[in-house]
């Protein structure tokens, strides 16, 4: 059972709608199954949604496309949410002739389905770009995070190399909750943000960048460097992390008192 099937129950049983009986009957009959679902290839962990507040996310790569299918089938079909990340194209097809409401996001790569359907949390995440080029990373930490629950702004090739379209910017900069900046080549821009605005800034450092750039080490290293207070570093090019930690920032609701 996912945590709004169990709050629609609680507000069944709160409103008089379903006896108590019955209500004790459901949740027990869902608490006996399994936590995980074991397939020949996969272990799925239907419990995630329940101990994390988001349901298990699939790693596309290394995985065939009826591998991916069918772990989505399966999550769909125990009525969770579905986020599969770094899908190719035949991935997806594979995906939707078991899925055909599945929706695929080119430029992030990734493959959904369902989502909430009022954003919640605390407030705006702000997803920025340094360049053009480290758009598909920004998409996906933007559309997990709207996968999560959370409303999302875009600002997007506002780098150093031309600091006025930055600071241009700045009223959308002071009205964010939690902000997400992409970069790569040098890495520079979310140091800039962090000294600029007193919200968390989630870094993440692109692969996108000349020789010297070291295929995004380059970045990582001078965001891991940063002299500005309140800046996170997530890995090279993984956007969904820096999407679900900005998730987990916005709702502290979700975390353990």
């Amino acid at each position: 059972m996912n945590p709004d099937a169990l709050i629609a129950l609680l507000e069944q049983v709160q409103a008089g709608q379903l006896a108590v009986e019955d209500a004790q009957q459901t949740l027990a009959s869902a608490l006996r199954a399994r936590p995980y679902e074991e397939l020949d290839f996969a272990k799925i962990d239907h419990h995630r949604a329940i101990r994390q507040g988001f349901p298990e996310v699939v790693f596309g790569t290394g995985k065939t496309p009826a591998q991916i299918a069918e772990i989505a089938r399966r999550i769909v079909s125990s009525e969770q949410q579905l986020l599969v990340t770094r899908a190719e194209p035949d991935a997806f097809a594979a995906v939707r002739a078991e899925v055909p409401a599945a929706t695929y996001h080119p430029s992030a790569r990734l493959i959904t389905h369902g989502r909430q359907d009022q954003p919640t949390g605390r407030g705006l995440i702000l997803v920025v770009t340094a360049g053009t080029s480290d758009q598909p990373v920004a998409e996906e930490a933007a559309i997990t995070a709207e996968m999560m629950g959370n409303r999302v702004d875009r600002l997007y090739d506002v780098g150093v190399a031309g600091l006025h379209r930055l600071l241009s910017n700045r009223a959308r900069l002071e009205a964010a909750q939690v902000i997400v900046v992409v970069a790569g080549m040098e890495g520079a821009l979310p140091s800039v943000v962090g000294g600029l605005v007193s919200v968390p800034v989630i870094a993440v450092p692109t692969s996108v960048g000349y020789g010297a750039s070291f295929s995004g080490v380059a970045a990582l290293l001078t965001m891991l460097n940063s002299c500005a207070t309140g800046v996170g570093v997530v890995n090279i090019d993984n956007g969904f992390g820096a999407g679900a930690l900005a998730s987990l920032i916005n709702h502290p609701d979700r975390t353990p008192a």
